[in-house]
């Protein structure tokens, strides 16, 4: 006997047929969505990267820009000197500038833990009476160790003025963690500049590249972190530490 498909048998396929298609059209239509969304992620992020890279390479410009290229001469004294060891020279500077009155004492800032004024005056002994009169130390590891046990050793004694002796790559980030730390306190810089600086640009040697903008990177994480301490915001909003200030700093050791 012939079967006969009812209407409603065929009612039923094309139905099915009809939200198969459907289902693929949304399907395609969500796949091409999404593909869409993430080109433009990709974009935003590559533009992105490109806005963060430009703006490293212009803060790590205006970072040289304002590196002092050479050695500065005192025009007023100070309360107290502090040198934050780690480069040639600096802690011979620094006693120099003790023996010359230009500072009451001299804080040296991160020694190693068996050095002694014995040691420094060995390798001083024209200034040994100096050292054994009015000479400090302490232990501090990094910059931020520094600008805090320099902000103990000041406020210890009263000063209101300060002497900074460090290299010159060194003294932004130095200066803006010692000017968060005591922002009422006025701070002279005294850069010490490395002979191989003075002898031959820095850009003529990858090592000291790689010193200058691990230097700049170093000083941007500083920055960041202090905007951010709530620690010492009080302090900080007294005085400021930012680079208006670090630029009123550089300019005041030259008057």
């Amino acid at each position: 006997m012939p079967m006969v498909q009812s209407k409603t048998d065929g009612g039923g396929a094309a139905q099915n047929r009809a939200a198969q298609a459907d289902a693929a059209r949304g399907c395609a239509l969500h796949d091409s969505t999404a593909r869409r969304l993430l080109r433009r992620m990709r974009r935003s992020a590559v533009a992105a990267c490109g806005l963060a890279a430009l703006a490293l390479a212009a803060g790590f410009g205006w970072f040289l820009w304002n590196l002092p290229a050479d050695e500065i001469v005192l025009h007023r004294d100070a309360d107290g000197i502090v040198v934050l060891t780690g480069g040639a020279s600096r802690i011979a500077d620094a006693i120099e500038l003790l023996a010359a009155g230009r500072g009451k004492r001299l804080l040296i800032s991160g020694v190693n833990r068996n050095t002694t004024s014995d040691e420094i005056t060995r390798l001083n002994p024209d200034l040994g009476r100096v050292v054994s009169c009015c000479v400090d130390f302490d232990r501090s590891l990094n910059t931020l160790g520094n600008a805090i046990e320099t902000r103990h050793w000041v406020e210890s004694r009263g000063f209101r003025s300060l002497i900074v002796v460090t290299s010159n790559y060194h003294m932004p980030r130095a200066i803006a963690e010692i000017a968060h730390q005591l922002p009422d306190v006025a701070l002279l810089p005294f850069p010490v500049i490395a002979d191989k600086l003075h002898a031959e640009p820095w850009w003529t040697h990858g090592t000291t590249m790689k010193l200058m903008f691990s230097e700049y990177i170093k000083y941007v994480v500083a920055r960041m972190r202090i905007q951010f301490d709530p620690a010492v915001t009080a302090r900080t909003e007294a005085g400021g530490a930012g680079p208006a200030r670090l630029a009123r700093v550089f300019a005041a050791s030259a008057i």
